[in-house]
């Protein structure tokens, strides 16, 4: 009887929007040989500490331990993951939650079914040789800004803070600059003058003196500061069609991560990084342990959306998306995420 409750929640996510293209769509999941789920989950960066989730949750065997065999693909833009997700090619990602309210105003129909994080995780860092030019966003006129993709979250939130200055991105360039050491470089040799991105990339040019964080999305105040509210980041995405044929499928993956933010609200951020791949450090341990540190605070332990972050996500999207802004009518803030499956997950 649980099982039908859930598949009747699923069913609803694609009733609702019963006339949109991917709800048509045919897609089914491989299920082996042996009945053995195979799936394929598009990280939208996956040495990003704010999608440390997927990572870890394989290292610590939850996937296995759920009886679904999960394959971690990685793509550093989280615009470019969501173009796999609706080719076919991934059946899930983990990436922003605002994906979704963006792709139903293109009506597709994408739903989050475990939200790791209310907040982005992100900061926007300006170069230490700028930063007696960039006080804030009042000051991004004129300026180069890297963000990972156009499309992406960095460029939505990007806008999101020239906006509250009352800039548009006609006042600034945004340069796709990916992250990591293509985002360090970009920084020092002048190709931005400062940006949006994530932990390790964050703890490495503060360590360094190469950069200067100005606006801190990392920290619930540092949201609430600069974006008027939450907005939910780190989330597993998936087609509304494979939510609705596959329940079972969607709930043990949504067991394999809520399990993980459990764990991970138990145990320091040493512990979770001797758990992680050698590679993800770069050579310095303690550099990432400090990173996991900085941003560990974002995830939430149930995997549950708040609804008022929802909405404020939806409004930021609203104000400074062209896409959203031009086709609000078509969004149904509700079918953007469910916690049927984070809810049986708890119980």
């Amino acid at each position: 009887m649980r099982w039908k409750k859930i598949a009747g929640v699923a069913l609803g996510l694609v009733m609702v929007v019963a006339g949109t293209t991917a709800c048509r769509d045919s897609r089914t999941l491989n299920l082996g040989d042996d009945g053995t789920p195979k799936i394929k989950i598009m990280v939208g960066g996956i040495e990003k500490v704010i999608y440390l989730p997927a990572m870890l949750t394989q290292q610590l065997g939850g996937f296995t331990a759920q009886g679904v065999d999960v394959e971690l693909l990685n793509q550093p833009s989280g615009a470019n993951a969501e173009t796999a997700l609706l080719a076919g090619d991934v059946q899930g990602v983990v990436g922003f939650y605002d994906h979704t309210i963006d792709l139903q105003a293109k009506e597709q129909c994408i739903t989050s079914v475990v939200q790791m994080a209310n907040i982005p995780g992100e900061a926007e860092v300006v170069a230490t040789s700028k930063a007696n030019q960039i006080h804030g966003s009042s000051d991004f006129g004129g300026k180069k800004l890297g963000i990972t993709s156009l499309g992406s979250s960095t460029d939505f939130l990007t806008k999101a803070l020239a906006g509250k200055a009352g800039l548009t991105s006609e006042n600034y360039t945004p340069v796709k600059v990916g992250a990591g050491q293509t985002f360090i470089a970009a920084l020092n040799n002048g190709g931005i003058d400062a940006g949006m991105t994530t932990d390790p990339t964050i703890a490495q040019l503060t360590n360094t003196g190469q950069g200067k964080v100005l606006y801190d999305l990392r920290t619930e105040a540092g949201t609430r500061a600069a974006l008027g509210g939450l907005y939910p980041a780190t989330s597993l995405y998936m087609n509304c069609e494979i939510v609705h044929r596959y329940p079972d499928v969607v709930q043990k993956l949504a067991n394999a991560f809520v399990s993980t933010l459990r764990w991970i609200s138990q145990h320091s951020a040493e512990e979770i990084a001797a758990k992680m791949p050698a590679s993800f450090a770069g050579g310095d341990e303690a550099l990432y342990i400090k990173s996991i540190k900085d941003s560990i605070g974002m995830f939430n332990a149930d995997g549950r959306m708040d609804p008022a972050a929802a909405a404020n996500a939806l409004q930021v999207l609203t104000s400074y998306s062209k896409n959203v802004k031009n086709h609000k009518d078509k969004i149904d803030l509700a079918q953007t995420y469910t916690t049927a499956f984070v809810d049986f997950a708890k119980s």
